[in-house]
Formats: structure tokens, C-alpha cells, sequence
């Protein structure tokens, strides 16, 4: 029996509701399922541990060659809880013959209703109006509605997919950019794919979902924002360091873009000094977009699949092993 160790999550009812749920369902695919939080981190436990276990499922801590090269050869595969590999340095793990997957597509629904939810909230602004209600001054702050205008999804994987799915009430104008364009999934659902251009300079609500690396560093900085609409409303919900805070505050503040919502920061927690706290019409959340009893779910028990797959010999889902050039290395 393969065992496979789990550093994700704390010590609470839910996880430990999640963490039984997960060991009875790896049960049945021949799977010890052991569960070591790491809340605090500690990377000495987690070398020990990886060292004693067949595979891993990590969190968002570094994983590197500080790790990498303290393991024996046990160890073949760690699993990423979730979809964000900016982390793991993936040229060190493929240096030690090491496998590296992700759970791609569990957390995709949560992610996107939250992406959803914060283009609402930061249109009929839900801030200020929470603000209002709190002051006993009443006043009508006006807002706008999403049905009937153009969106822009920058990245159009499971989760770009998932919204555009959900956005199909809405009547919106959608419009993508993906530098692997899934033309079936973007034709199914009435979506044009087109580049980044016309989605910075025509959108009425921008929704990011890419992966973080040194091409998407910044990318929306001050130059982009000075070509947006100063209606346009952005969002999200996968890496902070995309964004430029500095000129995302600024362009908020004077009013060259309407709106905007975060669940990623490129410091988290978002210090309490941040100037973004401060402002109205910025919807803030503390990077939980996948977390819901759902998406928490689908993860573990893709996680576990995974790792099955991967011990069978099976060929894993197209995106979720990240370094397949790993099998030429030495730990095989």
C-alpha cells in the first residue's frame, strides 16, 4: 500500500471532517492516507515526512532545492492542493527525478463564482453601500448591471471556462485570451477569443486567470490602467504579483477604472496598512475563492486520484502533471 501524506489545512472540525472523508476514500483505491498539518509551517517536520512517505500533498509554501536536496529517494510525487505551482521550483524537482502535479479543475466552480460575485459586488458597490447602511445616513449610490456587457477572461482554462458557463444568463458579450486556446469549449459557449489589446481597451469587466511567471509579472500596471475604460471593473482571483497594487490604488483613487475586486495580494495576509483597505470601490477577500466544502472536497479526492493514477502507471489529466521530463532523472 502506497502512502501518501497530506500538509494541507488545520485543525478544525471541517478539516478533520474532510481529512476522515479523504483516508476512507483512499482506502478503496489501496492509499495510507495520513494527514500533517502544517499551521505553523515547519520545513524540518515536512523533510522527515516526505522522507518516509511515497507521495505528498503540499500547500502554498516554497518547495525547492532546500527541500529537494535534504529527501531520499522515496518519495516520487507531490501533489499541489489546488492549481498555483508558482512555488515549486519545478527545474529543481526535475533535477531529482521528482514529479510534480497539481489538482487542476477541482476548485474550478468556487473559483468562479467568487470571480462572479466580485464583478457584481464591485458594480452595484456593495462596499460603500455596506458603508452607507452602517452610517444611518442613507444615500442611493448608482450602479451598474453586468447583463449586456463585454467581458474579458485572460486565461481560459477550467476555471475561464466554468465562469464563461456561468456568465451565459447574463447575455454579456464574452471575450478571451489564452495562449492554448480551447476552441471547442469557447465555441460551445458563445466565446471569442481575441487579444489583450482589445480586452484591456473595450471591456466593461476584466476577469484574470492566469498563471503567475515573469511574462504575467505586473501585467496590469499603470500604462494598462490609463487604457481601460473608467467604467471598466477588474478582478482576481489567481495571483496577486499580476497585478501592481501601487497603480491599481491609483488608478482606483482618481477614478481612471470603476471598480475592482482581489482575493490575491502580492503579500499575503494584505497588511493592514495597505492603502487598498481605505478605498470603496475595491471589493477585498482574504484568498479563499476556492474555499468551499466543495471545492475543498473535489481537491482532496483529486488529490487522491492523482496519486493513484500515478502509482498504477496511468497516464494523468491533461494539465495536472506540471515536469513530465522528470521520468529521465535518477529517482525512477
Amino acid at each position: 500500500m502506497y502512502k501518501f501524506v497530506s500538509f494541507f489545512g488545520d485543525r478544525s472540525p471541517l478539516f478533520e471532517e474532510l481529512n476522515e472523508k479523504a483516508r476512507a476514500y483512499a482506502r478503496t483505491k489501496g492509499i495510507d492516507f495520513v494527514w500533517v498539518p502544517q499551521k505553523p509551517y515547519d520545513v524540518e517536520d515536512v523533510i522527515a515526512q516526505l522522507n518516509d512517505t511515497d507521495a505528498a500533498m503540499i500547500d502554498v509554501e516554497p518547495y525547492d532545492e532546500n527541500i529537494f536536496g535534504r529527501m531520499n529517494d522515496r518519495c516520487k510525487l507531490l501533489v499541489r492542493f489546488g492549481v498555483g505551482f508558482d512555488k515549486v521550483n519545478l527545474p529543481d524537482a526535475t533535477a531529482h527525478g521528482l514529479a510534480i502535479a497539481r489538482t487542476t479543475g477541482a476548485n474550478k466552480t468556487g473559483v468562479a463564482e467568487m470571480a462572479l460575485m466580485q464583478m457584481l459586488a464591485a458594480g452595484r458597490q456593495v462596499m460603500l453601500n455596506r458603508k452607507t447602511v452602517a452610517s444611518g445616513v442613507w444615500e442611493k449610490n448608482i450602479g451598474t448591471e453586468l447583463i449586456g456587457k463585454k467581458v474579458g477572461i485572460l486565461g481560459f482554462g477550467n476555471i475561464g471556462i466554468t465562469l464563461a458557463r456561468l456568465l451565459q444568463g447574463f447575455d454579456c458579450e464574452l471575450v478571451a485570451y489564452d495562449t492554448c486556446p480551447n476552441e471547442a469549449a469557447a465555441s460551445a459557449l458563445g466565446v471569442r477569443f481575441t487579444d489583450l489589446e482589445e480586452i484591456i481597451t473595450t471591456c466593461d469587466a476584466i476577469s484574470i486567470h492566469l498563471p503567475y511567471n515573469a511574462e504575467t509579472h505586473h501585467l496590469f500596471d499603470a500604462a494598462v490602467f490609463d487604457r481601460m475604460k473608467s467604467s471598466a471593473i477588474l478582478v482576481c482571483t489567481a495571483r496577486g504579483n499580476i497585478i501592481d497594487e501601487d497603480a491599481l490604488y491609483s488608478a482606483l483613487k482618481e477614478g481612471r477604472i470603476a471598480g475592482a475586486g482581489l482575493d490575491v495580494y502580492a503579500q499575503e495576509p494584505l497588511g493592514a496598512d495597505s492603502p487598498l483597505i481605505g478605498l470603496d470601490n475595491i471589493v477585498l477577500t482574504p484568498h479563499v475563492a476556492s474555499q468551499t466544502h466543495e471545492s475543498l472536497w473535489n481537491t482532496y479526492k483529486k488529490g487522491v486520484d492523482i496519486v493513484a493514477d500515478f502509482f498504477a502507471g496511468s497516464a494523468l489529466e491533461r494539465g495536472d502533471l506540471l515536469n513530465p521530463e522528470y521520468a529521465g532523472n535518477p529517482r525512477q
